[in-house]
């Protein structure tokens, strides 16, 4: 008989490969009202400019549109946005981007988390994104230009 697993204590980051952790929405968003972290958004220019933003949050493109390629200044960039010593906390569209950026960031000696869900979560039943999980679904802050 296999024993259920037990829950996650949600205020606590959810152990991960090659990066410190995951972390839920809400706890990144206590990091980050409490200085604890920085939030970088590595989302595109486009979709932070059309689809919204997290107040606060420094914005560095993992990769850029169009064409998606990487972002040759990612590493000098998210260097200068995190202090010596500090915590990052990455956030993208769905939780997939971030992930890679936060090995990335480890890779840089850098304290990473991944935020779970992302910024607008998974796409429902329909395609449709911002239904089901996410940064804003959650009623965190953000702004739309």
């Amino acid at each position: 008989m296999t024993q259920a697993p037990a829950p996650h204590d949600d205020n606590q980051p959810r152990p991960a490969e090659g990066y410190a952790g995951d972390v839920t929405p809400e706890l990144a968003a206590r990091w980050l009202a409490s200085g604890e972290a920085v939030m970088v958004d590595v989302r595109t220019d486009a979709e932070r400019e059309w689809v919204g933003f997290v107040p606060g949050a420094v914005a560095v493109a993992w990769k850029q549109w169009p064409g998606m390629a990487m972002n040759a200044g990612f590493d000098d960039a998210l260097r200068a946005a995190v202090p010596p010593g500090g915590k990052v906390v990455l956030l993208c569209r769905s939780g997939v981007r971030s992930v890679a950026a936060a090995r990335r960031a480890t890779e840089l000696g850098i304290e990473a988390y991944n935020i779970l869900e992302g910024f607008e979560g998974d796409a429902d039943g329909d395609a449709h994104r911002g239904n089901k999980g996410g940064w804003r679904l959650r009623g965190l802050p953000w702004r739309q230009n």
